[in-house]
């Protein structure tokens, strides 16, 4: 049985008379803004196979985010 990812809860939370518009999780927050950073780092590698970047950085990005979100559970 797989555990049960932890997506940080919403990053905007909004009023609970609002449920159904809870926004981004935390997790999506966290990587969009590691984004930022590391996509230049990736557009200037020389020899990098351009279909292949926005998959790389996706994974990477999501990785800082899993890792933002389980320094927090510390």
């Amino acid at each position: 049985m797989s555990e049960k990812k932890n997506y940080g809860g919403p990053a905007f939370p909004l009023p609970p008379y609002l449920p159904e518009f809870q926004g981004m999780t935390l997790r999506d927050y966290f990587a969009g803004q590691a984004m930022i950073i590391l996509a230049s780092d990736y557009i200037s590698v020389e020899g990098l196979d351009a279909k292949k970047v926005p998959g790389l950085i996706a994974q990477d990005v999501y990785a800082i985010a899993d890792a933002m979100i389980a320094e927090r559970e510390k």
